[in-house]
């Protein structure tokens, strides 16, 4: 007898063992690497400070004055400095960092912002589409007006996406609210937002080409 009784049960052994190692290395890329643990609380540092818990939480600025094109585009759009220069004209303008801005403005170079939410180019969103059916900012960038520095609150995975178009009434308000961050309804959201479902007849679609285009 060249091999021990025992190895006749080695190649169980290593089936069981392959099988034990797939499903876990499955599990850690499934758990560890998807975007509730990789994407939430990404927070760029940007070329230039701006508090939007200044700006929009206590200055009282609506996300549509910087964001102009967001009831009307695809995309929400960064501000050009001329947006800034409306304020800051006459504001803080001894302020270094003013003082970037004004030189952007003067010479007609856009200040190269970092982007915090990123979506794959084979993924299509559409800010405008989602405003008009009555989804809030913050049911996507969580409350800004509580942020100093701008993070990811949310993973903006396929699966996320899904779950608020298979019960979009969960995310509906009237459209007077969509960009006051801290509104609290007055009745049971559960029942406002199936009244607001079937008066707006939303009926959001789960095939492939609704977002990969």
């Amino acid at each position: 007898m060249i091999f021990p009784k025992w190895t006749n049960k080695l190649p169980i052994f290593l089936a069981m063992g392959s099988v034990v190692f797939l499903v876990g290395a499955v599990f850690i890329f499934w758990f560890w690497f998807s975007p509730k643990h990789t994407d939430i609380g990404y927070a760029p540092k940007q070329p230039i400070p701006y508090s939007h818990a200044l700006h929009v939480g206590e200055l009282g600025l609506d996300c549509r004055y910087c964001h102009f094109n967001v009831e009307k585009s695809s995309h929400a759009g960064i501000p050009p400095t001329s947006v800034c220069m409306n304020c800051h004209s006459a504001v803080k303008t001894e302020s270094p960092y003013i003082q970037k801005i004004k030189e952007s403005f003067e010479k007609n170079e856009p200040i190269e912002w970092v982007k915090v939410h990123n979506l794959p180019d084979y993924a299509y969103f559409d800010h405008s589409v989602h405003l008009s059916a009555g989804v809030s900012c913050v049911s996507c960038h969580g409350r800004v007006d509580k942020m100093e520095i701008v993070y990811q609150s949310e993973p903006l995975s396929m699966s996320w996406c899904l779950d608020c178009h298979k019960a979009p009434e969960k995310h509906l308000r009237p459209k007077e609210f969509l960009t006051k961050l801290d509104w609290v309804p007055e009745e049971d959201p559960a029942v406002l937002g199936a009244k607001l479902k079937a008066h707006r007849n939303i009926n959001p679609k789960q095939d492939c080409s609704t977002c990969h285009r």
